[in-house]
């Protein structure tokens, strides 16, 4: 699709450091702004609340490290604090609810639209933000005319990178295991304490073992907390964690965010 506008060089991809007046330069048909989703919610007693935080900031900054000075990408400041209650029962969690979370998000993406900017990228690191990722997406469609992506960092097509985990692993260690705890290592090494990195057993292997349809995790979903797959609130081998592995998750993860966005920049905003 082409455009009347002329090139912008964006000095920086960090929407704050952007003064006011500069917005009017943004192209409306090509320019992306991502929301970076964290948490600050207990991962097991060896990693730090922040891990979500540190996950999204530290996959966007090796993302934004790719991207060209003619790549129009804004990138939001990093919503450190979201939707945590499933880690409530663990001291230090720090949650918004549901509504507030939402309202939060839906407030952003109206700032969004008000600048100009057409198109937005929800892009998260927390697990407990997915189901009203998808309801904040159609509103924001709704409320605001935004064309809404959201995505993931871990379902992005990460390749070899992934390979290097276990398909158990794969599965159950969904929270400070083996993949998490390797990535911190990779970007906040000093904030591990791998002498309580254990292999923390999921209850939901148990139900896989036992159950056809309740544990083959499609055909009915569990309304869960983090006690209810194991009382130390992880599951998974972080015993088994490697800055190595934890630097090539981060890097293929940056590499296919940077795909994307350059997708979501040729992408034609949905119409109004």
């Amino acid at each position: 699709m082409s455009s009347s506008h002329p090139t912008v060089e964006f000095a920086s991809h960090r929407w704050a450091d952007w003064r006011s007046p500069d917005f009017a330069r943004l192209d409306p048909q090509r320019t992306v702004a991502v929301l970076p989703l964290g948490a600050t919610e207990q991962h097991g007693p060896h990693l730090p609340l922040s891990v979500d935080t540190v996950l999204v900031e530290g996959v966007l900054s090796a993302a934004l490290a790719q991207l060209s000075t003619t790549d129009p990408v804004l990138v939001l400041p990093t919503q450190s604090v979201g939707l945590s209650t499933e880690h409530t029962a663990f001291a230090g969690t720090l949650s918004l609810s549901p509504q507030t979370t939402l309202q939060l998000w839906l407030d952003l993406a109206a700032s969004v639209a008000r600048a100009g900017v057409k198109k937005l990228l929800l892009f998260n690191a927390h697990g407990g933000h997915v189901g009203l990722m998808d309801v904040a997406a159609r509103e924001m469609r709704g409320q605001f005319g935004l064309t809404v992506f959201s995505s993931h960092w871990y379902q992005l097509p990460l390749g070899e990178a992934m390979a290097a985990f276990s398909e158990p692993e794969q599965r159950f260690g969904v929270h400070a295991g083996d993949v998490e705890t390797s990535m911190m290592l990779a970007l906040q090494p000093e904030r591990v304490d791998m002498a309580q990195a254990r292999r923390f057993a999921s209850a939901s292997e148990v139900r896989a073992a036992q159950y056809t349809l309740l544990g083959d995790g499609r055909s009915a979903k569990l309304g869960w907390h983090m006690q209810d797959y194991n009382p130390h609130g992880a599951a998974g081998d972080a015993a088994a964690a490697t800055r190595a592995k934890g630097e090539r998750l981060v890097q293929q993860s940056a590499a296919q965010l940077v795909r994307l966005l350059r997708e979501l920049v040729a992408f034609e905003p949905l119409k109004v």
